[in-house]
């Protein structure tokens, strides 16, 4: 199962505590395309790889 099938499965959980959990893609597909297919999926937010910490910190801290 990819990244984009486990984020639409935790989506449909009937468990609003579950399916409510921050998803953040971490991925080498860096193009736009790719971040609205993560969004798309249920995904919260996108960070491409190389990870840089000054865009995966402030990312991670929008969900806290």
């Amino acid at each position: 199962m990819n990244g984009y099938k486990a984020s639409r499965r935790i989506r449909e959980l009937k468990d609003g505590n579950k399916s409510q959990i921050p998803i953040v893609a971490m991925t080498a597909n860096a193009f736009e395309e790719d971040k609205k297919m993560a969004l798309a999926s249920g995904m919260n937010d996108h960070v491409a790889k190389p990870i840089d910490m000054n865009v995966l910190l402030p990312t991670i801290m929008k969900y806290m």
